[in-house]
């Protein structure tokens, strides 16, 4: 008959306790005397209650032996769980044992792993734990391993693919299910928003539960020495060469040619940099990037598997659609220009932010009419403005003069503004019959891309002021005498010479008598001096890290005595090259422009403008195309990014004149420069010129 089997301590073992050479009450001891050493005022009963509350089953008994077998330190440490729910029994009990926090970060309440006689949480305990990469190199939390057992880090190891709770699409998972929440993918997954920590706004945050939020744009981004470029910046891609900085990866995927083994046109990836001359499937490697779903390029995916255009094109049908889900066959020309815009990235955020975009999709749906007076009445007046040129240039509105339209409009809220009736009456007329009719005929004549409504503006304004300063010294318009005129000059000052069309205007309706205005006098102003002048020319010439418009322009005042509305209005074909020889046509002839300067011309003549205006003409007539779509620079603009540059103007023109004054007969610099007669004449007068013989010498010339 076999004996029964017993413990060291002489205990009978039975059951699965066999196999083991500690039998229950052997282990009970060993985790009493361990209590007892912490604990000494807790009763021994007291501490038996607290361990069988514990552990509830011989298992349980068993793990929490072997952890209070390393020491009774391990009390203090509250780890692995089993020591820390014996912990909360015992505190429970009276004992003064301090609460379970994990060695590395402090926090309390979690669940830690026993690292010798120290707790640790699984976050801390990750990074202690913390391999090379065998990927990057790079040392950090494994996430995973290869096959052979080597370390991966977050970025290298492969994320599971899953259906996302959200979108229903099979996707790498940014947030795994938990909580009742289910799996979300990469493009459904939204951080929290809080308040920044370096920049103070609301923002999708990162580390929001850490307390320390941080957004996308102040994370830091660990550099790294680029394996294209050579430089520190921060890596957008890892391809098998290494690290990829940002400009580096765009240029890499949208390098496109001829392979030079299987002769496709397709991304061309090996070898690595500009100097790539294989696809990546004659290279044997991984594809790089995405393809489009809708086209089959090898680009960036911007939205939906598409391309960034073929994303665009998307956005412009959804926004130009009608109820009907039908773009309408006026606005199909819009639609196309939006589509083909030649910054699509700005395309993107015109249609996702901009008011003219809203503006535009409420006519698309038919609350909004499609007709100038709809947009005159909008709210928003700049992005009705921008909206308007769009829908002309393409034929979708009707073409209409927005100076003068603009100006019409101004006239009559001055108007409004005049209580008097009498007085309202004539100002009526004289803006009426006076400055638009005036202002509508050189409109009509002119060529020149906007209506110059200064002037009239001017000229109104100070009407309406002269009217309302007679009415309070008790005086009527057909009541007003020269001296009136004179007290007028003095009260009014530097603007009083602009009532003159007004008196002449009221003698000719003969509602005052003809009265005399004492003219204004006239300044030329400072000139530049002539070596400073042609210093700047040598700059704006040859530094090529100035913008080429603007070489171009400063060049034009400097050395033709251009002004800001004439220069903007210069469209392409007046720059003509024939035979290698640039011509530049300012007035009735053309004048050859010298090189480099003609060089600068022909330039931007075949480039244009890098920033223009969503939806825009792919090619201009204009030398200077503005943001409008088909309309030049503003004169104010060119004037700001010249002064910008350092370079003045006004002074600069006047040098300019007094240069070329000086040089040539007033006929021929009014017809060269385009600039009236009378203004050539008193240029050269003022620049000593003495051209008296000029007429007698071309004769005998001849």
């Amino acid at each position: 008959m076999v004996g029964t089997a017993r413990c060291p301590a002489g205990h009978e073992l039975g059951g699965a306790a066999v196999r083991s050479s500690l039998c229950r009450h052997c282990r009970i001891e060993a985790i009493l005397a361990a209590v007892m050493s912490q604990c000494p005022r807790l009763s021994k009963d007291a501490v038996v209650a607290a361990v069988k509350a514990t552990a509830d089953s011989p298992a349980a008994l068993r793990d929490l032996a072997a952890s209070l077998a390393a020491g009774p330190e391990v009390l203090l440490a509250g780890a692995p769980p089993i020591v820390a729910r014996l912990v909360a029994e015992l505190q429970a009990k009276g004992a003064a044992l301090p609460d379970p926090a994990c060695h590395g970060c402090g926090r309390r309440g979690l669940e830690l792993t026993r690292a010798g006689v120290t707790g640790w949480c699984k976050r801390c305990r990750a990074h202690q734990l913390a391999e090379a990469c065998t990927v990057c190199r790079r040392v950090g939390v494994v996430v995973g391993r290869t096959v052979a057992g080597g370390a991966l880090c977050f970025r290298c190891a492969p994320r599971p693919r899953r259906t996302c709770g959200r979108c229903g699409r099979t996707a790498l998972i940014a947030c795994r299910a938990r909580d009742g929440e289910p799996d979300i993918c990469n493009s459904c997954f939204r951080p929290p928003v809080a308040v920044c920590g370096v920049c103070g706004k609301d923002k999708p945050c990162r580390f929001v539960a850490d307390g320390h939020p941080i957004c996308q744009s102040c994370a830091p981004r660990r550099q790294l020495v680029c394996a294209h470029c050579g430089e520190l910046h921060p890596a957008s891609a890892r391809w098998p060469e290494g690290p990829v900085c940002e400009s580096c990866y765009r240029q890499g995927l949208r390098r496109r040619g001829n392979c030079v083994s299987c002769g496709e046109e397709r991304r061309l990836v090996d070898p690595p940099g500009p100097g790539a001359t294989r696809c990546s499937t004659c290279a044997q490697h991984d594809p790089l990037g995405r393809v489009c779903v809708a086209c089959g390029i090898e680009d960036l995916t911007y939205e939906g598997g598409c391309c960034v255009r073929c994303s665009l094109s998307r956005r412009a049908d959804a926004l130009l659609a009608g109820n009907d889900g039908v773009v309408a066959p006026v606005l199909s020309p819009v639609r196309d220009a939006i589509a083909t815009a030649r910054q699509p990235y700005s395309a993107h955020n015109w249609l996702h932010s901009s008011a003219a975009a809203a503006i535009l999709a409420d006519i698309s749906s038919g609350a909004l009419p499609l007709s100038h007076e709809a947009l005159d009445a909008h709210p928003h007046r700049r992005a009705a403005a921008f909206l308007r040129q769009l829908l002309v240039v393409h034929g979708a509105l009707g073409v209409r003069d927005e100076p003068l339209a603009a100006l019409e409009t101004w006239v009559a809220a001055r108007l409004a503004t005049v209580t008097d009736p009498d007085q309202r009456r004539i100002l009526r007329s004289y803006a009426t019959w006076r400055v638009l009719r005036r202002a509508r005929t050189r409109a009509a004549r002119s060529s020149r891309p906007r209506t110059v409504t200064a002037y009239p503006k001017a000229c109104l304004a100070t009407a309406i002021a002269f009217v309302d300063w007679l009415s309070r010294r008790g005086v009527t318009l057909s009541g007003c005498a020269q001296g009136d005129i004179e007290a007028w000059s003095e009260h009014a000052g530097a603007s009083a010479y602009q009532v003159a069309d007004f008196l002449n205007w009221a003698a000719g309706a003969k509602h005052i008598t003809r009265l005399t205005l004492t003219n204004r006098p006239s300044n030329d102003g400072p000139a530049m001096d002539d070596q400073h002048r042609w210093a700047l020319v040598e700059r704006l010439l040859h530094d090529g890290d100035i913008p080429l418009g603007d070489r171009v322009a400063g060049c034009l005042v400097l050395l033709y005595a251009q002004q800001h509305s004439r220069i903007v209005a210069l469209r392409v074909d007046q720059v003509i090259n024939d035979n290698d020889v640039v011509y530049l046509q300012l007035g009735a002839h053309r004048t050859i422009a010298p090189e480099p300067f003609g060089h600068l011309l022909v330039e931007l003549a075949a480039a244009g403008r890098s920033h223009t205006g969503v939806g825009s003409p792919s090619s201009s007539p204009w030398l200077f195309p503005g943001l409008h779509p088909g309309r030049p620079l503003h004169p104010a603009t060119i004037g700001l990014r010249l002064r910008r540059l350092g370079v003045p103007t006004m002074s600069g023109r006047r040098s300019a004149l007094m240069h070329l004054a000086s040089r040539l007969p007033a006929a021929v610099l009014a017809e060269l420069l385009h600039i009236h007669p009378t203004t050539a004449v008193h240029w050269v007068a003022t620049a000593g010129g003495d051209w008296s013989t000029y007429a007698a010498q071309v004769a005998r010339d001849r």
